[in-house]
């Protein structure tokens, strides 16, 4: 121990490169975090004892920053193109080696941490950073090694993270003076330019998906919570479809928010901690999330803060839309201690279709589960990104295109595998738009949605009266208590009925359209789940 309590490592960074940090502090707790995170300058103390930060520029993921190294390991198995853009190894020596010039001197900060809950998959990870708030970030997002394990932590992977770093594109070869670079032969992760600590947790995450659909271990972008009868759900879905919010159930134990695996007979978070979107959070709505807010541990990224109150305005989005909290799960009152639960009973797939078309559920077979799957669709809308003035539609394959390096049919037929094997429910649910697109009707109620949910995650919807969708073939309630019947067809929720039929036509091409690039990779019947144009 030293003099703010942290666990001193038997390794140093010479290991990694860096032989001359002006000092490195090891695997500091909470409170001598937050301490250096003040004295430092990189953030402030909120009222009830949240630590506020700003992220500059950076208020989100550079995604057109990330490049995966192309060598031997790599050359073969990752899906590249838009997403997954190659780097050479030439350039990637190159730019580690500025990186570790950039580094050395500096006051270091250093985490040794696990990525997943299950033993049996646990990725261990060092964290090395060059600000205080980061490594915090870092503790509270993956999973703390005990202090019998650290004496004997050897890291797979090692993340190294600069937002004090700057890419030369011409010399790297980078799109700018910000990078995401990861060598899966080295098992090594360059983080330069960008102060969005994000970057850090879906680095580890992008990791475990390469590594482990080899073990048959099915990684997924989804939130996951436990029944009262020990049932597990997993919810898949965007950012904004309310992964985070409907998995927050005081009905039922969460396993985490963002990031899980499913093995043959469990599903385990892969995450310690939540990351949550703060922007105009509501007590109401979202008791759980917004006690967060008012608690030390919790980190605040881009939220105002009066200077002289220290009181937070969640409704100020003047420094980000995309404001986050990142809090240790613990902080959520109904949660699983061993993040991890069963086999899953149900699977929900979530989207906020800005179109106003899709119906607020919808239960699916296995082959249209793998659809929507690999479709990945939900909508974005005015305010959440620089140039978004109407509804657009986003297909993500796998709920998680950025972060998933293999090719998506790798993730699809898992899927499926998984499905068949243990016969879990599957249904499409929207948070979107009711009673028109955006900017005519309305935000689906977050109490109807609730009550949707509850009604198929307790086996009320099986026995349910279906009706065919004519659009997207999938079974949809015709009546559901506590919701009202012409909220369950939405053509009966718009005035204009001509313009919904319209809209639907519209939608429906740009899903065969985005759905021909994974045409080949697909049985016929999934083919045959595709929406009909009406």
């Amino acid at each position: 121990m030293d003099i703010y309590g942290a666990h001193i490592s038997h390794f140093d960074l010479k290991n990694h490169g860096i032989h001359s940090a002006k000092s490195v502090r090891w695997n500091f707790s909470t409170p001598a975090l937050y301490e250096q995170a003040i004295l430092r300058g990189e953030g402030k103390l909120a009222a009830f004892g949240p630590l506020v930060v700003e992220t500059g520029k950076h208020t989100g993921r550079s995604a057109n920053d990330k490049f995966i190294v192309k060598n031997a390991e790599s050359d073969a198995t990752v899906w590249w193109g838009r997403i997954n853009r190659p780097m050479d190894q030439e350039k990637f020596d190159g730019l580690h080696a500025r990186f570790l010039e950039h580094l050395n001197g500096k006051e270091l900060f250093v985490q040794d941490l696990w990525g997943g809950a299950d033993p049996a998959y646990r990725l261990p990870v060092r964290v090395v950073t060059e600000t205080a708030w980061h490594s915090l970030f870092a503790k509270t997002m993956l999973i703390d090694a005990t202090p019998e394990e650290l004496g004997k932590f050897v890291p797979e992977y090692t993340i190294l993270q600069s937002p004090s770093f700057k890419a030369d594109p011409a010399t790297d070869g980078t799109n700018s003076e910000t990078v995401i670079a990861v060598d899966l032969a080295k098992k090594l992760v360059l983080i330069g330019g960008t102060a969005y600590a994000g970057e850090i947790k879906k680095s580890v995450f992008s990791i475990l998906n390469y590594l482990l659909p080899d073990k048959n271990v099915m990684p997924m972008h989804c939130s996951a919570n436990i029944g009262p009868e020990g049932d597990v759900a997993i919810f898949f879905g965007l950012s904004g479809t309310g992964k985070t919010t409907l998995s927050a159930d005081a009905r039922r134990k969460l396993i985490g928010d963002d990031e899980h695996g499913w093995t043959d007979d469990s599903v385990f978070n892969f995450e310690g901690g939540c990351y949550a979107k703060m922007i105009r959070l509501s007590e109401e709505a979202e008791p759980d999330i917004y006690a967060t807010t008012r608690r030390f541990g919790t980190i605040l990224e881009n939220v105002v803060m009066d200077p002289v109150t220290r009181a937070l305005d969640l409704d100020d989005n003047s420094l980000a839309e995309n404001t986050r909290g990142a809090y240790p799960i613990s902080f959520i009152e109904n949660t699983s201690e061993e993040n991890r639960g069963g086999a899953p009973a149900n699977i929900i797939m979530l989207t906020a279709d800005a179109f106003g078309v899709l119906p607020p559920i919808a239960r699916l077979t296995p082959e249209q589960a793998m659809y929507h799957f690999l479709s990945g669709y939900t909508a974005k809308v005015a305010g959440t990104e620089i140039g978004v003035k109407e509804p657009q539609a986003t297909f993500s394959t796998c709920f998680g295109a950025p972060f998933m390096p293999r090719h998506p049919s790798i993730y699809g037929n898992l899927l499926r595998k998984k499905i068949a094997e243990s016969g879990v429910d599957c249904w499409l649910v929207n948070t979107g738009w009711t009673g028109g697109e955006y900017g005519v009707g309305h935000r689906m109620p977050i109490k109807a949605t609730r009550s949707l949910l509850h009604a198929a995650l307790d086996g009320t919807l099986k026995n349910a009266d279906m009706r065919t969708d004519p659009h997207f073939g999938f079974a949809v309630p015709v009546e559901v208590p506590g919701v009202p019947p012409e909220m369950l067809n939405p053509r009966e929720t718009w005035a204009d009925k001509e313009a919904y039929d319209k809209k639907a036509r519209y939608l429906v091409d740009l899903f065969i359209r985005n759905f021909v690039e994974f045409e080949e990779y697909v049985d016929a019947d999934v083919r045959a789940a595709a929406p009909k144009v009406a």
